[in-house]
């Protein structure tokens, strides 16, 4: 079976000389919810920015569903590999909810009756369709992220990836969005600190370290493996102990 995401031996390095990725591998098939993991400086935003081309590789491959990732197809990729980014503020620049959500498939040339289904079935995906005549700086922080997560989803991607999807939610809101992407048929990948959230949400978890992946097994064994966490600087919340929630069923 081709992995929706396959990144075979990927350096880069940026125009100053810092070396981000050092060969790195990832392979995530279709259906998949795996967390990205590690420190600050890693190299995890460096590698989602290759995943729909906003980066080109220096070294390696990066292919979606068996499409390389290079210039002559990045409409395409950009449509299979949706980035929500940390800032939802990033993604909605228009006057209406609606008006974000169909800005990208109205720029693939979506029109009419099938924009209107897209983005009302986003909307409704991520439970905003009461919003989408409301002009996005009215929402609250958790809704704006929603609305982000819709703007993504009206491109019918293959992949969601999610930059910090928790950060700056409260409880509520953070719950809210969990139970959202639970939800979702479609491939997921997740940067995260949040070490809860990936354990609730990511079976499968891959740490990067300096560049290079260290870890790729299930979520419960990363946090569970007190050298591996200590060695990479990923530290669990106090009082927070995944050996008595357990692997959680999927």
């Amino acid at each position: 079976m081709i992995p929706v995401l396959d990144v075979r031996g990927l350096a880069f390095a940026y125009p100053d000389g810092h070396q981000a990725l050092f060969g790195v591998d990832l392979h995530v098939h279709r259906g998949e919810r795996v967390a990205l993991l590690g420190p600050n400086g890693a190299g995890k935003t460096t590698l989602v920015l290759h995943l729909n081309g906003i980066l080109a590789a220096g070294r390696g491959s990066v292919a979606v569903s068996g499409l390389p990732v290079e210039r002559a197809n990045l409409q395409e990729v950009r449509r299979r590999v949706g980035v929500v980014f940390q800032d939802p503020d990033d993604q909605l620049f228009l006057g209406t909810v609606r008006q974000d959500v169909a800005f990208g498939p109205a720029n693939l040339g979506v029109r009419g009756a099938e924009l209107e289904r897209r983005v009302m079935d986003a909307l409704d995906r991520v439970g905003m369709a009461d919003f989408a005549d409301r002009p996005p700086h009215h929402l609250s922080f958790g809704q704006r992220r929603r609305v982000a997560v819709a703007t993504v989803l009206a491109m019918e991607p293959e992949v969601l990836v999610l930059d910090e999807p928790s950060s700056n939610l409260d409880p509520a809101s953070r719950r809210e969005l969990a139970d959202i992407l639970r939800s979702l048929d479609v491939t997921l990948l997740m940067v995260t600190h949040d070490l809860p959230y990936a354990l609730e949400l990511c079976p499968r978890a891959v740490v990067l370290s300096e560049g290079v992946v260290v870890a790729d097994r299930s979520t419960y064994d990363v946090l569970t493996d007190e050298a591996l966490m200590s060695a990479h600087r990923l530290e669990l919340p106090w009082g927070f102990d995944p050996r008595r929630i357990g692997s959680l069923p999927r």
